[in-house]
């Protein structure tokens, strides 16, 4: 007899073994009451009716330990950084000539006290029509506002002059920026200027932003062009792309207007320029 034919009894017993054990298993269910089983859900669903280790009754006093009272102020971050921004740095064609202008500004300090600098201007026709510099301290008083006070230093238009400064800077609700800063010269002459912006994300990269700003005097000043009032108005939208966050080309329109009987004048303008800070 092969091998082959030697393993057929030994399989047959097995089988007969395991038909003996599923007639003995299926007599004892039949003993089982059926009354106390749970046909409607799995074993493994099933919760036990009282748990290994029962829960803690929650107390009062785990309540405080959960929310205890702080009884020391916020501290901040006490390194100091800094940061850079050329916002503007554009070229335009206009009926007076091929001009060219900036807007930068920039900090160093802490999350309360910075020191800030701020500078803008334009040339027009190769000449300088308005250049100024400002050295600022600034004091964070609320998370999203700074209350600014310093020095501005105008180099155009006229003789250069200076002026105290004072004001506020921030996010507006609605994530308008505000800038809004008052000046006072030696002569008694006052100043101020509003400026409000918005950046509106067409895309992760593709961002719109409009642009208002406002400057007003105290008094005439003929040899620099300066009318009581409201002086000078500029309304801007830029559309950049940010190639990277630190590096965005842009373009826009900007239309510009001054008042008064001497200087009084409109324009409007297309621009193209970069946007940078490090």
């Amino acid at each position: 007899m092969t091998a082959r034919h030697r393993s057929i009894p030994g399989i047959l017993a097995l089988g007969l073994a395991l038909s003996a054990h599923a007639l003995a298993q299926q007599h004892d269910h039949g003993q089982m009451d059926h009354s106390q089983m749970d046909h409607g859900a799995p074993r493994a669903a099933r919760a036990p009716d009282v748990l290994a280790t029962p829960l803690p009754v929650l107390t009062d006093a785990d309540r405080v330990a959960a929310f205890p009272t702080l009884t020391r102020p916020m501290e901040h971050a006490r390194e100091l950084n800094s940061l850079m921004v050329i916002d503007r740095l554009e070229a335009w064609d206009a009926d007076h000539g091929a001009g060219i202008g900036w807007q930068a500004q920039g900090w160093f300090g802490s999350d309360l006290n910075r020191l800030w600098l701020r500078t803008e201007g334009e040339r027009q026709g190769g000449r300088t029509g308005a250049a100024h510099v400002e050295a600022l301290y600034g004091r964070s008083v609320t998370p999203w506002w700074d209350v600014i006070a310093g020095l501005r230093q105008d180099f155009h238009p006229g003789d250069a002059q200076t002026w105290a400064a004072f004001g506020v800077q921030g996010l507006a609700p609605y994530k308008f920026a505000v800038q809004a800063t008052a000046y006072v010269a030696e002569s008694g002459r006052t100043a101020a200027q509003l400026e409000i912006e918005y950046e509106l994300l067409l895309t992760n990269r593709l961002i719109l932003q409009p642009l208002v700003e406002l400057n007003l005097f105290g008094r005439d000043d003929p040899a620099r062009g300066v009318s009581a009032g409201l002086n000078s108005v500029e309304a801007g939208l830029r559309l950049r792309y940010e190639i990277r966050r630190r590096f965005a080309p842009y373009f826009g329109i900007v239309y510009e207007r001054t008042f008064g009987d001497t200087a009084a004048r409109h324009d409007t303008h297309a621009v193209a320029g970069l946007r940078v800070w490090f």
